[in-house]
């Protein structure tokens, strides 16, 4: 895909800090309650940890996605997509994110299905390894840490925890639940290149996320969001794919 508007590094700096922060807004406005239990209390506190949470899992994501793509010789910058975050904004608000802030753009003249796979499967690894180096963190200074990363998503009150295990528990689930996202089998996503490359890769790297899930979160509480989401996520596919960066 041919990258609009150049490769100028200060447009790219200047996409990702905007997507970013639509994305920071975004799962902040979903942790605090959506729309109908928005507290603004809620929302500032929660701000900080969202921005951390969201720029150690989203923009490495993508700059591994860049990375990766340049030592195959392929030319790659980020670009924010303006009706991406208006969606991301607008479902947020009803207290889920379909995240669709922008992408990390590639111009391959010869690039294979395989390296296009090799690139896609960057972001979400990356996932994995936020998720691995906090779990572990978390782990050794909270016992139960994964108890409670389900007690504070699922209604605990956040007094009880101390600001520290409040970020270290939406560290690690909003880097998983962006590989869950990301690897979904549906343009313009990751998985949709993993799938069309190798299904039993796309398959194990499911199952790891699936696995990663279960230790934070209780799959069945999990399971009403994550089909709407996939829902959600297959009808925009459709008008995505007329989206110019």
């Amino acid at each position: 895909m041919r990258i609009t508007g150049g490769f100028s590094l200060s447009r790219e700096v200047e996409d990702i800090l905007v997507a970013d922060a639509a994305l920071t807004i975004g799962f902040a406005l979903v942790l605090s309650g959506g729309i109908f239990g928005l507290s603004s209390i809620a929302f500032l506190y929660l701000l900080p940890i969202s921005f951390v949470a969201v720029s150690l899992s989203f923009v490495l994501h993508e700059l591994m996605h860049k990375f990766v793509a340049q030592r195959f010789g392929a030319m790659a910058a980020f670009r924010k997509s303006d009706s991406g975050i208006l969606i991301t904004l607008a479902t947020s608000l009803f207290g889920f994110l379909v995240g669709l802030p922008g992408a990390t753009m590639i111009y391959a003249p010869h690039f294979t299905r395989k390296e296009e796979a090799y690139v896609s499967l960057a972001g979400p690894l990356t996932n994995f390894a936020v998720f691995a180096v906090f779990f572990a963190l978390g782990s050794a200074l909270f016992p139960g840490f994964g108890s409670g990363v389900t007690r504070i998503l699922f209604g605990a009150s956040l007094s009880s925890f101390s600001y520290l295990q409040i970020a270290l528990s939406f560290i690690v689930f909003i880097s998983i639940y962006l590989a869950f996202f990301n690897m979904l089998p549906i343009f313009p996503l990751d998985g949709s290149k993993v799938y069309r490359w190798n299904r039993g890769v796309f398959a194990a790297v499911i199952a790891v996320i699936f696995v990663l899930l279960t230790l934070v979160v209780p799959l069945l509480a999990l399971l009403p969001g994550l089909v709407l989401i996939l829902i959600i996520a297959l009808l925009l596919s459709q008008f995505y794919r007329a989206v110019a960066f």
